[in-house]
């Protein structure tokens, strides 16, 4: 075991955490010129970044302000804050100053010109080693040691054995509880749960939800698209939620961006209510009218399915999904079936395990947080990134909000160490 000392002429600051919210900490810090080590399990930083560049990396969103803040749910009156010192239009610049140009889409959704995250990430782990900031991989954080006055003791796990260290101050930047292999194992749950920190539980968001599926429709459209479809919810607190879009059938249920669009009002009905009823217009470019309509007409010799088709352009998927849920008396009954076209109900049982989701919800509770994100228990330590208690769907609302915190320690640290 090594243990490192600090004098008290040079405030040394520790980063837990390599990734956006952490390294955003780091760079605040060291460009006031506070020394600053940052620290993670895994053998490179940025992991989950990389992942979520692989189809493009979202930054942020280019929609009004106000309609940003909605994004946030039950959080928005604590994650306005910090995105009012870092807005969206802050971050773009931050990442131009990277070297990389960005583009608005035409949904509002912000990318590099070239969608890739691995440009942008090594720009900056090299802006910051050049502003003194140093790295120390697979250094997982293990718990608290004893430590002089004004000081803060830290132990790590290496593969050298274990090492402490003696800090002015701490920013946890470790990630929630998806994507354990990406480094968000949310094992550092146990440990501010032993301190007395007030945590909500780690649940999944902006994720998958098991249905009922029979065998046939298993083995025969697992993997097929339902496009151009709008869903609605009534939740446990009889809101309406509607969105639209389109969604993957998985073997297990559903999944895909309208799910994840409703993913945490789908959560909270499940724990509320046993499940939730989720009910998908499979056509809503025509009216109720117009389906009733081309669904009684005569067919002939026509096969249903045939009918559906040449009528109404409904086919594969979709009508696998109608027979899925209606009873075959329902399905062969054009008023029922009209109704159940315009508004199918689809009934989900229970979300997917944690590590398979996007994200999670859950986390350090902000009535635990001072206006500088440092623990009101822990004198010292500041929380930044998803380990906070909030959620945002996909569209760069995430990054967005991991960045604005990060940025928000690292200068809620500054003002710290001033005082």
């Amino acid at each position: 075991m090594t243990t490192a000392r600090v004098s008290s002429a040079e405030p040394l600051v520790a980063v837990i955490g390599a990734g956006p919210a952490g390294l955003m900490a780091a760079e605040v810090l060291a460009n006031a010129g506070v020394s600053v080590d940052v620290y993670d399990a895994m053998p490179s930083a940025g992991r989950k970044l990389l992942m979520a560049g692989r189809g493009g990396l979202n930054i942020t969103h280019a929609e009004p302000a106000e309609e940003l803040r909605k994004r946030y749910g039950a959080r928005q009156k604590e994650i306005s804050p910090l995105l009012d010192a870092f807005p969206p239009t802050r971050l773009r610049e931050w990442v131009h100053g990277l070297g990389v140009a960005t583009f608005i889409g035409s949904s509002g959704r912000v990318f590099p010109t070239d969608m890739k995250a691995a440009p942008l990430l090594r720009a900056w782990l090299q802006r910051l080693r050049r502003t003194g900031v140093r790295f120390h991989m697979r250094h997982r954080w293990s718990g608290w040691t004893p430590a002089g006055e004004g000081r803060i003791g830290l132990s790590f796990a290496t593969p050298q054995g274990e090492q402490q260290q003696q800090v002015h101050a701490v920013v946890l930047a470790l990630g929630g509880g998806s994507w354990a292999r990406l480094g968000s194992d949310g094992k550092w749950f146990a440990l501010l749960e032993q301190a007395g920190i007030a945590l909500a539980p780690l649940r999944p968001a902006n994720c998958g939800f098991d249905a009922a599926w029979s065998e046939h429709l298993r083995e025969r459209f697992a993997g097929q698209p339902i496009k151009a479809v709008s869903a609605s919810l009534v939740d446990a607190d009889g809101v309406m939620h509607r969105r639209r879009g389109e969604f993957m059938l998985t073997t297990n249920g559903v999944e895909g961006g309208l799910i994840y669009a409703l993913s945490a009002a789908l959560r909270d009905t499940i724990d509320a209510q046993g499940s939730a009823a989720l009910h998908l217009d499979l056509l809503p470019e025509h009216t109720a009218a117009r389906v009733l309509a081309e669904v009684a007409r005569a067919r002939g010799a026509r096969s249903l399915s045939s009918h559906l088709q040449s009528r109404l352009r409904l086919k594969g998927a979709k009508v696998a999904l109608l027979r899925e849920c209606l009873a075959s008396d329902e399905f062969v009954d054009p008023a029922r079936l009209a109704a159940a076209i315009k508004a199918l109900p689809l009934r989900l049982l229970a979300t997917r395990p944690l590590d398979e989701a996007i994200s999670s919800a859950g986390g350090v509770c902000f009535t635990a947080l001072d206006e500088q994100l440092m623990l009101k228990d822990l004198p010292g330590v500041f929380c930044a990134g998803e380990m906070l208690d909030w959620e945002a769907p996909t569209g760069g609302y995430l990054l967005t909000a991991c960045l604005a915190s990060g940025h928000a320690a690292g200068r809620g640290v500054r003002h710290w160490l001033r005082n």
